[in-house]
């Protein structure tokens, strides 16, 4: 929600400069730059800085994909950055991978000889068609 909120004021904003500027004052040219101003200052805003904000602090929405080949274990917040923790049985490998804002700068720590089900007596499903 507080996602479309912030989308929402950005319309605003850009409407209000080409109204305000382009057809109250007739200065179509500062308008429309006014406008690309504020549209690509408030998109690198969005990803660099406030995604993960609100998606921690404020119930935001994010999506992140498991590769195939791997199974999800768990997921925790460090800061304003969120870990990911997925298993991969054929390399026989734990990976915890970040994701930072605007995917800059993401850590990646793997951990060989891995073997999150041991001593649970769970195993892992042979037929993709399990998962």
């Amino acid at each position: 929600m507080i996602t479309y909120l912030y989308w929402f004021l950005v319309a605003v904003l850009v409407i209000g400069a080409l109204f305000g500027i382009g057809v109250r004052l007739g200065k179509w040219k500062p308008a429309l730059i006014i406008a690309a101003v504020i549209w690509l200052v408030a998109t690198l805003a969005y990803y660099f800085w406030l995604e993960q904000i609100f998606v921690k602090r404020f119930g935001g929405t994010m999506n992140i994909k498991v590769p195939e080949e791997q199974y999800h274990i768990g997921a925790t917040w460090k800061g304003d950055n969120l870990w990911i923790q997925n298993y991969n049985p054929e390399t026989n490998e734990c990976i915890f991978q970040e994701y930072s804002r605007g995917n800059m700068l993401e850590g990646k720590v793997v951990l060989k000889n891995c073997d999150p089900l041991q001593g649970t007596g769970m195993v892992l499903p042979k037929d993709p068609a399990l998962k």
